[in-house]
């Protein structure tokens, strides 16, 4: 039996389990897919924002504030690419200007430090690639950029070498209060048992919390599509540029990521079927349409691949953290700032969960820094040369675009939480994500991983499941 099980392997529950090993190893996540960070961790802007937008005293607003200011040490600890870059709200209009005082406002009452209401002059001297017709801007130097996935997955690795356990492809389908425990089954019968549950489970909490006889709150999944573009157009903007913001949130933005492409997106569409992850003509045409209100000369010949992401749209406009029955905590309808507020959720659930009865008292042995090394090609040339001598396997480069190396792959292939296919090593480090999108590297990625995990190349899949790359052999 487990002391606790967090649902969900995204950013939630991979923050919620590494706080909770720092008090208490018998700590299970549970995850329905064949990796981590499948859901909405893994197809977002990555944007740590300010707190300027939530409504005062909300738990957006709290827990934004609070998140952000944790964010870059917590990336240090962790190994995770942060950079504060500052974001820009522009405005075109008098109507627009009355909006960003109003954010502003609501800034200065989170606490958030610095807003300031600049006009278009000032804001294109920070990006000189601004149209014209922006007449203002709010400016937001605390505003930071992050890598999601890794987040995602350095988070539940360090749980796992705290002593977290990680279970995949468990979907669960039954929840049942034993009293003292939970017994928790998945859609393919496994079962386990644990003394405290958290319902960390994205688009899909709400079901969680129906499996107990919760039906206080419902999630919609929200569409958003994205372009990418490569690395060589990331002069095109440095800062994270949003438009004043909607009723269906703040709308699309254009950033540069913490690799160096530029992001452009998302739109916001209310589904129906939350695994909707479909890119659609309609839908880029939109990202399209509304960015050249940033940027008249966009180089969109420059894209190198399109995405969409489903985030949980909950429907009590806050997010949901609450204790729905005894021993069992809801972290639901984490949408923006979701990711910014990601540790200070976890701190919060955790308090929850001491409240409880959980151990409160520390441990003495819990590391909270990331094991495994560093990108090769961040290194020194005099580091990398010591390397290869130590382990030749970091002297062949398998990824021309990104610069990875064999040893980096094989690394991710024995380290927590380990990949199992090449979209899962594509995620721990980005190989296939450079401008050819995996047309050089894909095939050694495959056979490195046949080899690592003792399985024929025809087994190698991309995501898991029936996505095989290869059908037989057409001779030998």
């Amino acid at each position: 039996m487990y002391k606790i099980a967090v649902i969900g392997g995204g950013v939630i529950g991979g923050m919620v389990a590494r706080q909770l090993t720092k008090y208490e190893k018998s700590v299970l996540i549970l995850e329905k897919e064949g990796d981590v960070a499948m859901g909405q961790s893994k197809a977002n802007s990555g944007i740590v924002h300010g707190g300027y937008d939530p409504k005062p005293n909300s738990l957006k607003a709290i827990l934004n504030v609070k998140g952000s200011k944790m964010m870059e040490n917590l990336c240090k600890d962790l190994k995770v690419k942060y950079r504060k870059n500052g974001t820009m709200v522009v405005g075109f209009t008098e109507e627009d200007v009355t909006q960003l005082k109003v954010l502003k406002e609501r800034g200065d009452l989170n606490g958030v430090e610095g807003l300031e209401i600049i006009s278009g002059e000032e804001a294109r001297l920070k990006e000189p690639n601004l149209d014209e017709t922006v007449s203002c801007a709010l400016y937001v130097p605390s505003g930071a950029i992050v890598c999601p996935y890794e987040l995602t997955i350095h988070s539940i690795g360090n749980a796992m070498d705290n002593g977290a356990e990680l279970k995949l492809n468990f979907q669960v389908d039954k929840i049942e209060n034993k009293g003292k425990y939970f017994l928790i089954t998945s859609s393919k019968g496994d079962v386990v048992e644990a003394e405290y549950i958290v319902n960390a489970a994205g688009i899909h909490s709400d079901e969680i919390a129906h499996l107990i006889g919760d039906r206080s709150f419902n999630i919609t999944g929200r569409r958003g599509e994205y372009f990418l573009l490569d690395k060589e157009t990331g002069d095109l903007v440095d800062m994270t540029i949003f438009r004043v913001p909607t009723k269906m949130g703040k709308g699309v933005l254009a950033t540069k990521t913490v690799d160096g492409n530029i992001l452009l997106g998302p739109t916001s569409e209310d589904i129906e079927d939350k695994e909707n992850k479909e890119t659609s003509a309609q839908g880029l045409g939109l990202v399209r349409e509304r960015e050249r209100e940033f940027f008249k000369n966009i180089p969109w010949d420059k894209v190198i691949t399109q995405f969409t992401g489903v985030r949980a749209h909950g429907d009590q406009g806050d997010f949901i953290i609450n204790s729905p029955m005894e021993r069992f905590v809801n972290a639901a309808g984490i949408e923006s700032p979701g990711l910014s507020s990601a540790p200070a959720i976890a701190e919060m659930v955790v308090e929850m969960l001491m409240d409880m009865g959980v151990n409160s008292e520390a441990r003495a042995d819990f590391d909270p820094i990331k094991k495994g090394g560093t990108n090769f090609k961040d290194l020194s040339m005099e580091e990398k040369n010591a390397l290869i001598q130590e382990d030749d396997t970091y002297g062949r480069v398998i990824c021309r675009c990104e610069e990875v190396t064999e040893g980096e792959i094989r690394r991710a292939l024995r380290e927590n939480p380990p990949a199992r296919d090449v979209d899962g090593i594509k995620r721990r480090t980005r190989s296939g994500m450079g401008r050819c999108q995996g047309g050089f590297c894909m095939p050694n990625v495959a056979e490195i991983i046949a080899d690592e995990l003792g399985i024929s190349y025809d087994e190698v899949t991309k995501m898991g499941g029936n996505s095989k790359y290869t059908f037989g052999r057409i001779k030998g």
